[in-house]
């Protein structure tokens, strides 16, 4: 059975995996759009897949000025201006990022560098017709990434005038959750779903939707009513995914999501 059309499975779930064999599990999946890292996204074969198959390409992630933003200006737009070209040419609809690591600099610093930075790219990507966005992730990235909640995303994007993908992984425990969201909504060109077994200390600790605590139906049942209108990606990585199978995982990712989409009439 195809997995609901608004879902897709970030290739990320199948890290180190080819190309071809990726393309075996989105099959079986029977994924109809595609999450995948700007590498894939430039592999020469890659259009040729998504033409035989009929994908869409809903998301790519892009991790910005090589992870630091100490890095020089002019290569980091170099770097994101080619993956902005190359979605444009396949459709791709999102670029996500990670912003490139602070070093030495104060959050506020690294924000107003990241949004100088990335200014041309934001511009490019308007022009293209592709969204640019901006992901909360967990302090762990910290050396390569800026924003460790979802109210710094939300003003960062704010600051420089991107979208955000929202990880509810990484913000559904926040204090200010749900009114975070509200003001995020209407950036937010993807999110992303997973769960969390409560006591589990196994990083990255993510679970299958379902099987944690993590109130997915009650979040969809929200965004759904608020007008969100794209892509659901499920990001699934850590002992669990591994010790259940990648694509066991995903498979039962899918149904899950799935039927919780069809039950809100998504």
């Amino acid at each position: 059975m195809p997995a609901h059309e608004r879902l897709s499975v970030h290739s990320v779930t199948f890290y180190g995996t080819p190309l071809a064999e990726l393309e075996s599990h989105w099959r079986t999946l029977g994924v109809s759009r595609l999450s995948v890292l700007d590498d894939q996204l430039l592999d020469p074969l890659f259009p040729t897949l998504l033409q035989r198959n009929g994908y869409t390409v809903e998301a790519v992630c892009h991790v910005f000025a090589g992870g630091s933003l100490a890095a020089d200006p002019r290569a980091a737009q170099d770097a994101l201006c080619a993956v902005i070209d190359a979605a444009a040419g396949v459709g791709a609809r999102t670029v996500y990022l990670l912003t490139g690591g602070r070093g030495g600099l104060s959050w506020t610093q690294a924000a107003r560098r990241f949004s100088d930075m990335v200014a041309p790219c934001v511009a490019r990507a308007r022009a293209a017709g592709v969204a640019l966005a901006i992901e909360n992730a967990s302090s762990l990235y910290a050396d390569i990434h800026l924003v460790h909640t979802l109210r710094d995303t939300v003003t960062l994007a704010e600051m420089a005038g991107l979208g955000i993908c929202i990880d509810v992984f990484h913000c559904w425990a926040e204090g200010d959750f749900e009114a975070m969201v509200r003001r995020a909504l209407p950036r937010a060109a993807l999110v992303q779903l997973s769960d969390y077994v409560l006591g589990d200390r196994s990083l990255p600790a993510r679970a299958v939707p379902g099987d944690g605590t993590i109130p997915l139906e009650a979040f969809l049942t929200d965004v759904l009513a608020a007008g969100y209108r794209h892509g659901f990606d499920l990001e699934l990585i850590g002992p669990r995914i591994e010790a259940e199978g990648r694509l066991g995982s995903a498979w039962r990712a899918c149904d899950v999501v799935g039927a919780m989409l069809d039950r809100l009439g998504a």
